[in-house]
C-alpha cells in the first residue's frame, strides 16, 4: 500500500453526563488522541472531526450526526487516503435473529441518543471505500470485537486467563447491558415489545442502523477483500474499563486508549497494527486488567502494515 495523500479523521468521546451510565475518561481519550495524531503522526488539524458530549459542545455525537461524519469521510477519500475513526464510550451486544431460529449477539456502539451504530453499518462504510484508501478503527467500547462484520479476525480471544483475578481497580465497564436499553427505548416510545427494530425505527426511523432497515442485510456482500482495520478495546463478549483519576494518574481516561497512548509514546519508530494490539495488551495486563484483551481484525497484509501508515 502507498502512503496516503489525506488523512480524513474522527473522533468521538461520549461520556453520557448527567445521566445512570456516565463515564468520566472518553472525552480525555480523544482529546488526547487529537494531540497523538497532530504531533506524531502529522495529522492535519483541519481533516480532524472532534465530537463530543461535553457541556458546550456545537455537535454532539448522536447516531445521526455520527453516522453524518462517517459517511462524509468516506465520500471525501481517494485512492491512497487514510481514514481513521477513534471512538471511547459505551458499546453493547444486540441479539438478533438469523437464519431461522439460530441467534447470535451482535455489537455495536452507544452515541449519546442511543440510536446505535452497528458492525453492519461499520461493514457497509468499509465497502464503499474507494480502491486503495483504507479506514482503521480503534474502538474503546465494551464487545467492540467484531465491529466490522465478517472482518478477519488476527488476533483474537485471549487464551489464557489469569485464575486470581484482576488485580484491585477502580473503574467502570463500558458497557450497557441490552435489557437496560431495551427498557430506554419502551419508556420512550411505549410500545410492549422485546424487538429492538421496533423501537429503534419508531425513534430514529430513517437515521437508524442499516441492520434494523434492510430486511435482506444477508445479502450484501460483506465478504469481499477490503481495507478495513479494527482495533478494538475487548473481544466481542468483554469490557472495556473506564479508569477513575485516582488509577490513571490523574485524569480519568479509557483503559485501552491510554495503553495505546503508552505504547505510542514508549515506541517512536514505526509500528505495525498486529504490534500496537499485541503491545497494548502486555501495558494492560501488566497494569491489572487481565480480563480485557484488545484484537485485530483485518485482511493478512494490513495486520502487518504500519498502524495509520506512519511517514
Amino acid at each position: 500500500m502507498e502512503n496516503g495523500k489525506k488523512r480524513l479523521t474522527l473522533l468521538v468521546g461520549c461520556n453520557y453526563p448527567n445521566t445512570q451510565y456516565e463515564l468520566h475518561g472518553c472525552v480525555n481519550d480523544v482529546v488526547s488522541m487529537r494531540d497523538t495524531l497532530v504531533s506524531r503522526f502529522g495529522f492535519d488539524p483541519n481533516h480532524i472531526e472532534l465530537l463530543t458530549d461535553q457541556p458546550g459542545s456545537s455537535v454532539t455525537p448522536t447516531g445521526e450526526n455520527i453516522k453524518r461524519a462517517l459517511g462524509e469521510m468516506v465520500d471525501k477519500a481517494e485512492a491512497g487516503d487514510v481514514l481513521f475513526f477513534h471512538y471511547s464510550g459505551h458499546g453493547t451486544r444486540i441479539p438478533s435473529m438469523k437464519l431461522g431460529n439460530r441467534f447470535r449477539q451482535d455489537e455495536a456502539i452507544v452515541p449519546c441518543d442511543f440510536n446505535l451504530i452497528t458492525d453492519v453499518d461499520f461493514r457497509h462504510l468499509v465497502n464503499r471505500l474507494p480502491k486503495g484508501a483504507s479506514f482503521t478503527i480503534l474502538s474503546d467500547s465494551c464487545h467492540s470485537g467484531g465491529l466490522i462484520d465478517k472482518e478477519k479476525e488476527q488476533i483474537g480471544p485471549g487464551s489464557t486467563r489469569d485464575t486470581k483475578g484482576e488485580k484491585s481497580l477502580s473503574f467502570r465497564p463500558k458497557t450497557i447491558p441490552f435489557q437496560s436499553i431495551l427498557q430506554h427505548f419502551s419508556s420512550l416510545t411505549n410500545i410492549n415489545t422485546s424487538d429492538i427494530a421496533t423501537h429503534l425505527l419508531a425513534l430514529f426511523g430513517s437515521n437508524s442502523s442499516l441492520k434494523f432497515r434492510l430486511p435482506l442485510i444477508e445479502d450484501i456482500d460483506f465478504l469481499k477483500p477490503d481495507e478495513g482495520i479494527l482495533l478494538s478495546g475487548c473481544q466481542a463478549n468483554e469490557t472495556c474499563a473506564d479508569m477513575n483519576p485516582i488509577v490513571a494518574g490523574g485524569k480519568a481516561c479509557g483503559a485501552f486508549s491510554n495503553a495505546v497512548q503508552t505504547v505510542l509514546e514508549k515506541n517512536p519508530g514505526k509500528l505495525s497494527n498486529r504490534e500496537v494490539v499485541m503491545m497494548t495488551r502486555k501495558v494492560l495486563n501488566d497494569q491489572g486488567f487481565v480480563n480485557q484483551h484488545p484484537c485485530l481484525y483485518c485482511s493478512d497484509e494490513n495486520a502487518d502494515s504500519v498502524f495509520l501508515w506512519q511517514l
